[in-house]
């Protein structure tokens, strides 16, 4: 059973090990310097599909069973899932996972969501209430393009702190403890935060203060320290983000810069790929998670991350009425151990 030791982190007394994991990316992904670690890279970003939206669904599906596959796990074996994806109504999802007859929450944190679904899966099996447990989530650039900004056909221009929304997904099976990691130790649910950043292209800005928060706050509830961890992870706070937060911690009186990575920072080559201030999308994190970092946990070469999926809870109707952007992170403690 999680053992709570503040209002928003849990330790887990038997920590639940994430049994097998998948990612899949789309094209511009998979020309990218992380190509070498997705389980597939599909050079037709419409998945076979005839719609950017069934393109996604149909990628979120892939992920999961590809997850099972590697894990010998059968879909009858699961017994819940979280999943959630940034498009209205978790339409991703929904239609994307509604064949596979699991039980499933739909979960939304925007980019945050691979970080909320893995700890809310841990939480789970950890409870003794799941068995195995599936966390996933997705992203496609055109979906949520669609959505949130202008049609593809549009030709907007893009700003320097814009991002690169992945077309990619992740997903990873949580179970009871197993002797072999990567195990989940530890949770921060995190908080919204809202610094009054307005600029929809600057998401990193309104990210970094959620994911100082819930960094800071999963150091001091459990009494590490930044150098206990090979690295610090975030989702996609990108260049500017990224370059925020290590300026918001170094204030307290923290210092990741030698240990701290950004997803969004790794799934591209910024010389060779126009994607500006760098990735995002809750893909982004999850396939960088699930492709690259837990292969490394698993081989003993990183013993504690710290991965903490960063979201913009933005709306484009909030946007348009000139609201701020709120954001939020959730903290999950991987180790090797």
């Amino acid at each position: 059973m999680a053992q709570r030791i503040s209002r928003n982190t849990f330790k887990m007394d038997m920590p639940p090990t994430i049994h097998s994991y998948a990612a899949i990316v789309g094209k511009k992904e998979g020309d990218g310097p992380l190509h070498r670690h997705f389980d597939q890279i599909y050079q037709d970003t419409h998945f076979g599909q005839d719609s950017w939206e069934k393109a996604e669904s149909e990628l979120l599906r892939l992920t999961v069973m590809k997850a099972l596959e590697k894990g010998n796990i059968s879909k009858e074996d699961v017994n819940y899932m979280f999943a959630g994806d940034l498009l209205n109504q978790c339409t991703t999802t929904s239609y994307g996972l509604r064949d596979l007859e699991i039980p499933v929450l739909c979960v939304y944190g925007a980019c945050s969501t691979m970080a909320e679904s893995l700890l809310l899966a841990a939480l789970m099996t950890d409870s003794g209430i799941g068995g195995n447990v599936v966390a996933a989530t997705s992203s496609h650039f055109c979906s949520a393009e669609r959505q949130f900004r202008f049609p593809l056909s549009y030709g907007g221009v893009r700003t320097p702190t814009a991002q690169w929304t992945c077309t990619a997904s992740g997903a990873a099976v949580v179970t009871p403890h197993e002797k072999q990691g990567p195990h989940i130790k530890g949770v921060t649910i995190g908080r919204i935060v809202d610094m009054g950043v307005c600029d929809a292209n600057n998401m990193g800005a309104a990210m970094a203060p959620a994911a100082a928060y819930v960094i800071e706050s999963y150091l001091n509830d459990t009494g590490m320290k930044p150098e206990d961890f090979d690295l610090i992870i975030t989702g996609d706070l990108g260049r500017v983000g990224g370059t925020l937060l290590i300026e918001l911690l170094a204030g307290d009186g923290l210092n990741i810069a030698p240990r701290y990575k950004d997803c969004g920072t790794m799934m591209f080559d910024y010389e060779k790929q126009d994607v500006h201030a760098g990735g995002s999308g809750c893909g982004c994190s999850a396939a960088v998670l699930c492709g690259y970092f837990l292969d490394k946990v698993r081989s003993g070469e990183y013993k504690n991350i710290l991965f903490c999926a960063t979201g913009a809870l933005m709306s484009p109707t909030m946007s348009q009425q000139g609201e701020s952007i709120p954001g939020i992170s959730h903290a999950v403690h991987i180790s090797r151990d």
